[in-house]
């Protein structure tokens, strides 16, 4: 008989949980397990592709933060569905599904913690707390978080440590003529790329300074954002006051977002606080070297000086002399470009996360 493995997440945006999420949900062993995947808030891109994989998708419909008549539906859908194992991702869905899959009677209850979630108040770890006595392991992508917890109460011990995963690079290289076809802007020399939601973890700020360093060094370059998010207008705005308008394109999100990336020289990642880069994991795959700031969870991803570069966040003078010493010598861009896509192969591959999740649920279902 097949287990069933219930997901709980809030949405079925294109962010980075959700993608990972979906990728396990796609990938688990059909034959040992049935998928099952319970939308809290809303739907969103995502929904056809677990569809089309043979996963059942179910939509709760939260209105708001505070929603007691969607924990009932959640524990009927649960009582309805009767899952082996309920797998939570980030805090809303952690907190309404663990509780749910309490009630509902569920045997084994994992959580799902992607991120070091400074903006957290006391309530959030609070309820954390709680609800761990009732979660058999919370699965996290690096220990980074696993010790950003520690601080607040929950024991590492707690944590089950998985990292993300990629899918291998099939994809032919966009040209770069394509490139400034589709964009419509000035064709030039240097493309070098950010990609991610416009908010102010990811330190848009600072990248847009830089590309106006960068500019010093090299005519004929262009810092490429894409992406879109709360602050797009603000940080637009910012671009304009810099007098960066001809260097920084902030170009929105687009649907062909990783056909566009396959063309940059160097990627660039600002984060502030971070728990796994799934852009930086795609770049990768794509042989392009990432300069990074030097944050945990990215430590995990970029070996310095080897597959990239990390600089001190806010120091925007070693990024700009890492990038430059990129983009100057193609020969060390290229052999930082391959390393980088041997390490996404050897450490984040589909096959690696899928199966150590595969051998958590049956070693925690087998335990109990």
């Amino acid at each position: 008989m097949r287990r069933k493995i219930c997901q709980i997440i809030p949405t079925l945006d294109q962010g980075g949980a959700e993608k990972q999420m979906s990728l396990l949900a796609c990938h688990l062993d059909k034959q040992q397990f049935e998928s099952h995947v319970v939308v809290l808030t809303r739907s969103g891109p995502l929904e056809p592709t677990l569809r089309d994989a043979g996963v059942y998708v179910h939509l709760i419909g939260k209105r708001n933060k505070l929603d007691p008549t969607a924990l009932s539906r959640l524990t009927r859908k649960l009582r309805e569905i009767a899952p082996d194992v309920v797998h939570t991702w980030l805090f809303a869905a952690n907190s309404y599904g663990r509780w749910a899959a309490w009630r509902a009677g569920v045997p084994v209850i994992v959580a799902g913690e992607r991120c070091v979630d400074p903006w957290k108040s006391w309530w959030h770890y609070a309820i954390d707390r709680r609800l761990l006595r009732s979660t058999n392991t919370i699965v996290t992508n690096t220990t980074a978080v696993s010790s950003f917890y520690a601080q607040h109460g929950i024991p590492r011990e707690s944590f089950t440590v998985i990292p993300n995963a990629v899918l291998p690079n099939t994809q032919t290289a966009l040209s770069r003529q394509e490139l400034f076809k589709r964009l419509r802007i000035e064709p030039r020399g240097r493309v070098v790329g950010a990609v991610g939601r416009l908010w102010k973890q990811k330190g848009y700020r600072d990248l847009i300074w830089a590309g106006e360093l960068l500019r010093v060094a090299y005519r004929d370059v262009y810092l490429l954002i894409l992406g879109d998010g709360p602050d797009r207008e603000a940080l637009r705005a910012f671009r304009d006051r810099t007098g960066s308008f001809d260097a920084v394109r902030l170009v929105g999100h687009r649907s062909d977002a990783a056909e566009l990336m396959s063309t940059f020289d160097v990627l660039w990642n600002g984060s502030l606080y971070e728990g796994q880069s799934n852009t930086i994991l795609e770049a990768m795959t794509l042989g392009i070297p990432t300069v990074a700031t030097n944050i945990p969870g990215t430590r995990d991803l970029i070996e310095h000086a080897k597959t990239g570069y990390l600089y001190p966040a806010g120091d925007l003078g070693a990024l700009t002399r890492s990038t430059v010493a990129l983009l100057q010598d193609d020969r060390l861009r290229a052999q930082m470009g391959e390393q980088a896509r041997l390490r996404a192969i050897q450490y984040f591959s589909l096959e690696q996360m899928v199966q150590s999740h595969e051998r958590l649920y049956l070693r925690l279902l087998d335990s109990r």
